[in-house]
């Protein structure tokens, strides 16, 4: 074995040590407006709020895999808003992502300086953060996913900002929260206490979880927010799986609607892979979320803006499909 890093001679210092970048007053409530986006924007969304409602009419899954930049773009109400609605019914994350809601839940605030606290090694070292680890690996104990164990910790603990958890919301609602994790991305495997081998067992039966909600993506949608690497693979793959299923049992996973949201400019015919010359070839939401998935039968949609107005136009948009549909 090569040699190894002593964890144990880590300081972990206590997070009311640390300054936070993002506060509790930073979340948006649900009657806040955010600033409009552009025309074709809304006009997608309008189009997308209609087909959430249509999938929850129609039985089928309405996925959500997004990364931790949506947590922390502070629309946590707006997203436990549309579960509870049942225009969402999944909502899978990256590893940051829980971090972000569980210290918004235990402190009122979140988000570190990464270039502050780098030089000095303190970087993600914060004891009440690591806690999360040991809830995981008794999460394990008792059967759990990652995201089911740390929604069930802070719905039933003492944590005072609970009512604007994700996570927390998932538990109570019985709706998964899952969490999908690559060794080294996330600062709860800095620490001394961090469980590997559970965390693989955890983050393994959240993406089988993925896999059973993707099985009944016929007529529904996934939407697919601020996350390039993640979100597209743990789709893929899921998608091939419950493919590999259906096609045995004379079923199809075809017609549904997907949708990729983020920051970035994308410019071409976005329901054509882009040429390999062209470096926005390896940008996988685009060839694998608008072209390769829904090529027989499905259609796509992107979406570019910050999540901070995205998500709440979406919600907005849903609720007046709901309205006119009813």
């Amino acid at each position: 074995m090569f040699p190894q890093f002593d964890r144990s001679k880590l300081e972990i210092k206590p997070l009311h040590e640390r300054v936070h970048d993002i506060q509790r007053s930073h979340l948006l409530g649900l009657d806040d407006v955010p600033p409009q986006l552009q025309p074709d924007a809304m006009e997608t969304l309008a189009s997308l709020g209609e087909r959430l409602v249509a999938a929850r009419q129609a039985g089928a899954a309405r996925l959500m895999l997004m990364g931790a930049h949506v947590i922390r773009a502070g629309v946590g109400r707006q997203l436990i808003d549309l579960m509870e609605r049942g225009l969402i019914t999944h909502i899978g994350m990256n590893g940051a992502g829980p971090i972000h809601d569980y210290e918004l839940a235990k402190i009122g605030a979140t988000c570190e300086s990464v270039a502050r606290y780098i030089r000095s090694g303190e970087f993600g070292l914060w004891h009440e953060t690591g806690v999360m680890n040991e809830i995981v690996a008794q999460g394990v104990a008792d059967g759990l996913g990652l995201g089911e164990a740390l929604g069930r910790a802070i719905q039933e603990g003492d944590y005072p900002y609970k009512e604007t958890s994700v996570l927390a919301a998932g538990y109570r609602l019985r709706i998964p929260i899952t969490v999908h994790i690559g060794i080294g991305y996330d600062i709860l495997h800095e620490h001394p206490n961090f469980d590997p081998a559970a965390f693989g067992v955890a983050s393994y039966r959240d993406f089988l979880s993925v896999c059973d909600t993707v099985d009944k993506l016929e007529n529904g949608v996934f939407l697919c927010f601020g996350t390039a690497v993640m979100g597209p693979e743990v789709y893929l793959k899921a998608l091939s799986m419950a493919r590999n299923v259906a096609h045995q049992e004379g079923r199809r996973i075809c017609h549904f609607t997907t949708a990729a949201f983020d920051l970035i400019e994308i410019s071409g015919d976005t329901e054509r892979e882009a040429p390999k010359s062209n470096p926005q070839y390896y940008y996988r939401p685009w060839k694998t979320i608008l072209v390769r998935t829904v090529a027989d039968g499905g259609e796509s949609f992107y979406v570019c803006g910050d999540h901070r107005s995205t998500v709440p136009h979406l919600r907005f948009a849903a609720l007046a499909a709901q309205e006119r549909l009813s």
